[in-house]
């Protein structure tokens, strides 16, 4: 219940307007007293809100709410069909990913669950996800595929052009690929894929991919670690998230569905049209090595292609470091 009036305050200073604290009671059925613990609660969680006496509360930016019925109707608008799945919004989580491997066996593939914010964000390497209220995407979708793990190879490649036509297709230009796993623009991190494998059953193998976007980020975020971008940053102009999420949603369903039939290959070229990396030197951590090489591409399965000593070499692990030193 505290989490409902919350949620219900939330969504009455969404629009950036002045909310009195008996407004805000008399929606959420609780006193003022309750109202400003709850406003406090919403500050905690990074959201700018102030209050002017006489006038009540009042975030100092509108935010843009994610809403189950705007996805699904963005979805049919752009697809021509219903969302083939269940969806699943929640406004705090520990982590999206977490949500769909708990909930597992009650889902259906095509499922996704997405979040105005996550407490344990995670990303590869057991890394951090930054996950500032209402500032971006935190998505996850159960994928069931037959054919067992080793149809996988090269799941992030095309999770990551499906995500990279899906900033296309808003406007943002220039959008590249980093192996295996990241999405950049101008040599700045813009999107992440974080992708599970759970238990399989027969021949079928449950996968989990997670998606993280940089939509708007606040200015004081300070505790990423490397170049990054957001949307807005690159657009110059507020982002519908229900509208990127039902547009990533739609390419991912595409691409998904073609690489369990096709496997990689389908994706080879596009994917390489993309390569920030192609033809420049690299640097490959693989565990406790380094490797450095040429970047060549990638080959049929999603392997990176590196020229070493005048030699190509494949890499199925491992990722490119984008870091001084």
């Amino acid at each position: 219940m505290m989490q409902k009036n919350r949620n219900i305050i939330l969504q009455a200073l969404a629009d950036g307007q002045f909310r009195s604290g008996t407004e805000l009671g008399e929606l959420a059925g609780v006193t003022r007293t309750a109202v400003a613990k709850h406003v406090d609660a919403l500050k905690a969680l990074g959201l700018d809100i102030f209050s002017v006496r006489g006038k009540g509360y009042k975030l100092a930016q509108p935010i843009n709410l994610l809403v189950v019925d705007k996805i699904q109707a963005a979805f049919q608008q752009r697809s021509g069909v219903a969302y083939p799945a269940s969806m699943h919004v929640v406004p705090l989580i520990d982590s999206t990913n977490t949500y769909i491997k708990d909930h597992l066996y009650n889902l259906e593939s095509g499922a996704i669950c997405t979040a105005e914010s996550q407490s344990a964000g995670r990303g590869r390497q057991g890394r951090t996800w930054v996950s500032p209220f209402a500032s971006s995407i935190y998505l996850s979708m159960y994928w069931r595929f037959a054919g067992g793990y080793q149809t996988l190879s090269g799941l992030s490649l095309v999770v990551g052009l499906a995500v990279a036509d899906a900033l296309d297709d808003l406007g943002i230009s220039g959008v590249q690929l980093k192996w295996p796993n990241d999405i950049y623009v101008n040599m700045q991190k813009i999107a992440g894929i974080l992708i599970e494998i759970e238990g399989s059953v027969g021949d079928e193998v449950d996968c989990v991919i997670g998606l993280g976007v940089n939509v708007q980020l606040p200015e004081n975020v300070d505790t990423i670690d490397q170049p990054f971008t957001d949307c807005v940053t690159q657009l110059g102009q507020r982002v519908d998230r229900n509208t990127l999420i039902a547009n990533i949603l739609y390419y991912l369903h595409q691409s998904l569905n073609t690489f369990s039939l096709h496997g990689m290959l389908p994706f080879k070229e596009q994917w390489e049209r993309r390569d920030a990396f192609f033809h420049k030197p690299v640097i490959l951590l693989a565990g406790q090595n380094s490797i450095s090489g040429i970047g060549m591409g990638i080959g049929e399965t999603g392997a990176l292609l590196l020229q070493v000593d005048g030699e190509i070499k494949a890499f199925h692990g491992g990722e490119i470091s984008v870091r001084a030193g």
